[in-house]
């Protein structure tokens, strides 16, 4: 497979991982060039493989794939073995004379019971970054216990302030605790402990607790919370609709962004809904609420395109709502580059989001899709040794797809 020509270039990472948190991380360093090698289940395979919408492969016959898959496994290979085999253990090891990074995400204890964990594997390999990626984390009272993205941030405090006070709790548009704290905090672990070991010569074990991670966005509500502010409250916040930075909807059904919060923008927001005398109520604590109703007011008696006219030459941290796919064709993201084409396994293209990282040239535009389960599994078993009668009995045993 061709490799992106990126910064991690000869980084070598065996993914276990399935779903979103691991696999995301993993996205993100094959995005930026590491070698990354899925390790999946030939019986139960990814959820991720089976949500729709299923895309190519309609005409010519070929078995279809999921676009969501397809974008979160791309640029990646694909080896189909059985863990619970007793050959698996010898294909691992093997593979840890080229590869150098682990990537898991099951509860604590199950690599350990199946000979794949850090203690077991660091005899392999003794500088191995092996990185596990859990709900509740590797110790503490709720380590095996199940949960998803909502459950951790119900427990890290962030649900309890994020919402409408007539409403409760709302849901986000994606899923923060698996992405924000589990797949960005991953590869920030793997890649500090690449460097501890540039420096060391020393392989770790980076333990990634989703409900940490949620926990730890906390910064400024929950630094103020400690220093004796209190709880913070739905709607109580600077910053989440305890003020007027806010959403405010349009005559025509539609959204505006304000955070005019700086004095120099709250002027410019202002004048442009013809009050400027409203600037006055800005730090009046017991004006917010009702500074809040009288913006909305204003801007629900125009629609989002005279808001646009209004706002567009003017510095005011006001800007429009856009839908997923207005924002895709926007001038703003086709000038970054946030768009980028997939190879599928039938040699159709797939549009898909691209990475938001570059290294001073330009981002890559063309990419490998997630690939069909097992496509590279001959061929990597090849690479370690295996003669073909070896492969053809691992296949038979179901060692192997």
């Amino acid at each position: 497979m061709q490799q992106i020509d990126g910064p991690l270039n000869g980084l070598k990472v065996l993914d276990f991982s399935t779903l979103l948190p691991g696999p995301y991380a993993s996205m993100l360093l094959a995005d930026m060039g590491a070698d990354v090698l899925r390790i999946e289940s030939p019986s139960r395979p990814d959820m991720l493989r089976g949500l729709p919408p299923m895309v190519g492969g309609r005409e010519t016959g070929q078995e279809q794939v999921s676009a969501a898959h397809a974008s979160i496994n791309r640029n990646k290979q694909s080896l189909a073995l059985d863990l619970k085999s007793e050959h698996a253990g010898e294909i691992v090891r093997r593979l840890l004379t080229e590869y150098d990074v682990v990537l898991e995400q099951f509860r604590p204890g199950v690599m350990d019971r199946l000979g794949l964990g850090y203690s077991a594997l660091r005899k392999a390999r003794e500088d191995l970054i092996y990185c596990s990626i859990t709900g509740y984390g590797q110790s503490g009272p709720m380590k095996d216990r199940a949960g998803h993205d909502i459950n951790y941030l119900a427990l890290s405090g962030l649900a309890s302030y994020s919402g409408r006070v007539g409403s409760g709790p709302a849901l986000a548009g994606t899923q923060l605790a698996d992405i924000a704290g589990g797949s960005h905090h991953a590869v920030m672990g793997i890649l500090a402990a690449v460097y501890q070991r540039e420096k060391t010569g020393k392989g770790s074990h980076v333990d990634i607790s989703m409900t940490d991670c949620a926990f730890a966005l906390n910064a400024i509500s929950g630094a103020n919370a400690l220093a004796g502010a209190g709880e913070p409250q739905l709607e109580g916040e600077l910053l989440n609709g305890g003020s007027y930075y806010d959403y405010y909807r349009t005559a025509d059904d539609r959204y505006l962004s304000v955070g005019s919060l700086e004095p120099q923008f709250a002027e410019q927001l202002f004048r442009g809904i013809g009050h400027p005398e409203w600037a006055e109520r800005v730090l009046q604590a017991d004006q917010q609420h009702a500074l809040k109703r009288d913006i909305g007011e204003v801007i629900a008696s125009r629609p989002l395109e005279h808001w646009l006219r209004v706002f567009e030459d003017c510095d005011a941290c006001v800007e429009p709502v856009l839908g997923f796919l207005e924002a895709a064709q926007s001038p703003l993201m086709q000038e970054r580059e946030m768009l980028c084409e997939a190879e599928l396994p039938n040699g159709d293209t797939l549009q898909q989001v691209n990475t938001p990282l570059a290294f001073g040239a330009a981002k890559p535009r063309r990419h490998r899709a997630g690939t069909a389960l097992g496509i590279d599994t001959r061929e990597l078993l090849r690479s370690l040794g295996y003669a073909g009668e070896e492969i053809e009995a691992l296949r038979n045993e179901g060692v192997i797809r």
